[in-house]
């Protein structure tokens, strides 16, 4: 069985974000004097991690398109989906990404850090044989720093020490509010995502906030990348970001 961590982290607040300005991949906006105390906040809190991958946007911050919605208010593109009689969330502005664009994005790109994990799995096979897996690629001790900011069990065996999870690979994603949420969407309603008990479906529908972390494990059984087994065990975690003097509780809609 391969098994591997995913680590999803939205950037920092940019002037945009606080402005509720829609952002997209043709504006390129760097993060604001909060968004660096975000990010710091957020290297800090992981700074104990280690991390086999990572991947980010070549953007300043991420990565979505709005179309002709990029760069004005978010008031303008509520008019906007009023005017075609839609509802907001699921409005597609002109040049904009459908929202099943983004999900099979997604999509895309989760299908291929599952095969990177069982490439590297494959090959710490050949190099070392069966007895590898005692050893593991790498260690994940009590389910990373946040276990006890979300109410989630720690893994602990019988004598109460913290037991260690073996992973083929610890994979870090710097992504994009809507884009998160499209893909954690994608987890739950297609791929059956096994939740924290205490979630809620508020929690579960809103955008992350600025630097909220994000942590699932994934299993794939006879390496197979088409039924992956998802654990979500932290979702838009931001207890980092309680020293940080900013509004962490990002817009509804990006």
């Amino acid at each position: 069985m391969v098994r591997f961590g995913l680590t999803v982290v939205r950037h920092g607040e940019t002037r945009y974000n606080k402005d509720k300005i829609l952002q997209g991949q043709g504006i390129d906006e760097p993060l604001s004097p909060t968004g660096f105390k975000q990010a710091d906040a957020a290297g800090l809190f992981l700074s104990n991690v280690k991390f086999t991958h990572v991947f980010s946007s070549d953007l300043l911050r991420a990565k979505q398109k709005y179309g002709v919605a990029e760069g004005r208010p978010l008031t303008d593109l509520k008019a906007m989906a009023k005017a075609a009689g839609e509802q907001c969330p699921t409005f597609t502005p002109s040049g904009g990404e459908t929202l099943d664009e983004v999900r099979e994005r997604a999509r895309d790109f989760f299908e291929f850090l599952c095969q990177l994990a069982v490439e590297l799995e494959q090959k710490d096979q050949e190099m070392h044989g069966a007895a590898s897996r005692s050893s593991g690629t790498c260690e994940e001790e009590s389910v990373f720093p946040w276990t006890d900011h979300c109410g989630v069990r720690k893994l602990s065996s019988d004598n109460g020490e913290a037991s260690k999870l073996l992973l083929d690979a610890n994979i870090l994603v710097v992504s994009h509010g809507a884009y998160m949420r499209n893909w954690i969407g994608y987890f739950v309603s297609d791929l059956k995502c096994t939740l924290p008990a205490n979630l809620t479906k508020t929690q579960l529908s809103s955008v992350s906030p600025n630097t909220g972390v994000s942590h699932f494990i994934i299993k794939l059984e006879n390496r197979s990348v088409l039924k992956p087994e998802i654990i979500c065990v932290c979702l838009n975690q931001d207890s980092h970001l309680v020293d940080v003097g900013a509004e962490c509780v990002a817009p509804k809609m990006f």
